[in-house]
């Protein structure tokens, strides 16, 4: 095995997995992107996976890789810096394991993300959110697990990988009423639910049996064979019924929508509601309230109530008489029309 081999198995199973604890998303994803690592070496370097050792890799080499990813891979810059954050993880990782070339490991760590252009961020208002709901049948099994589904999606604020990965024993059915999620690097977080969405669960978790003892730890919301959805599992079911709003009032439905839409709507109709930005960042589980932030910055609807609190009129008047009511000669002849 080599030192590169050795190193990386060790930066995957005793740091990200048992130290840190990250999530499976996190893990796919560095995994991901240290397999195209492996597929640039060899195809560009004409090194082989199992002959890649540590006085290979240094700064040049890492931004020859994300060139190849941009240009070669056609991936987008979020992607790009994605890969760029797992190789900067990496490195990092090996500065306390492999002090000897520090220098050389801090030279690629010193190498930033590009700038991305952010987006204003998608939501549905509160008539988007009912209008969608509506669609969902309620008159058989299927469609009453989407139902119960979407509706938690919205309520919780949750991730679609922490609604995948809700079990029945993580829903707390006596006052007060909460669900428990596991979010990035498998921090745990309690969500208040309100009553209604409680009577919800509560029919949905009787209709298909999971009120058991032996069930408290299955999948709360699966398919048709009985595992466990997936994220694009999720997606295409929300896009159904997303499909069917539209037709209904295109105006309110977004053409691009998607499970992490859900979430933002939750959190923006928050932000109109006037909550504070660290009960929100709490709520959602971010990890910092810059994150948070940006709800209120696209929060035009708030805004506008602040600028109009704090408006004063510094405008000249304008004179709305028209030409006419300049004319003395006219209005006399008007006044004595009377």
């Amino acid at each position: 095995m080599t030192d590169f081999a050795k190193y990386l198995e060790k930066f995957f199973h005793k740091y990200l997995i048992s130290d840190y604890g990250a999530s499976k998303h996190t893990i796919r994803a560095y995994r991901d992107s240290f397999s195209l690592l492996l597929s640039f070496m060899n195809k560009v370097k004409s090194i082989d996976a199992d002959k890649i050792e540590l006085k290979h890799i240094n700064k040049d080499i890492i931004l020859d890789f994300l060139s190849w990813l941009e240009y070669e891979h056609n991936n987008n810059l979020a992607t790009r810096n994605q890969r760029c954050a797992a190789i900067r993880s990496f490195f990092k990782f090996l500065m306390y394991e492999e002090p000897t070339r520090i220098g050389e490991w801090q030279n690629i760590r010193s190498i930033r993300l590009k700038k991305t252009i952010i987006k204003t961020v998608s939501y549905l208002s509160l008539d988007g959110i009912k209008l969608l709901l509506e669609q969902i049948p309620n008159n058989n099994r299927c469609s009453m697990r989407d139902l119960a589904m979407l509706a938690l999606l919205y309520d919780s604020g949750a991730r679609v990988q922490e609604l995948i990965d809700l079990s029945p024993s993580n829903i707390r059915f006596e006052e007060p009423y909460k669900i428990l999620l596991r979010g990035k690097g498998n921090k745990e977080r309690l969500v208040p639910l309100q009553i209604e969405q409680i009577r919800f669960l509560k029919q949905y978790i009787i209709d298909y049996g999971l009120g058991k003892r032996e069930k408290e730890n299955t999948p709360l919301f699966f398919n048709r064979v009985g595992e466990r959805l997936t994220s694009a599992g999720v997606t295409y079911i929300l896009k159904k019924y997303a499909n069917a709003a539209r037709f209904v009032n295109p105006e309110i439905i977004p053409q691009v929508i998607s499970p992490h839409t859900l979430r933002h709507s939750k959190a923006m109709h928050l932000a109109e509601a006037g909550l504070s930005l660290f009960w929100i960042r709490d709520f959602l589980g971010h990890s910092s309230i810059q994150t948070t932030d940006r709800y209120t910055r696209t929060n035009s609807k708030q805004m506008r109530k602040a600028l109009e609190a704090v408006y004063e009129d510094v405008l000249p008047q304008v004179n709305n008489e028209g030409s006419w009511g300049k004319n003395s000669a006219l209005k006399e002849f008007l006044k004595g029309l009377s």
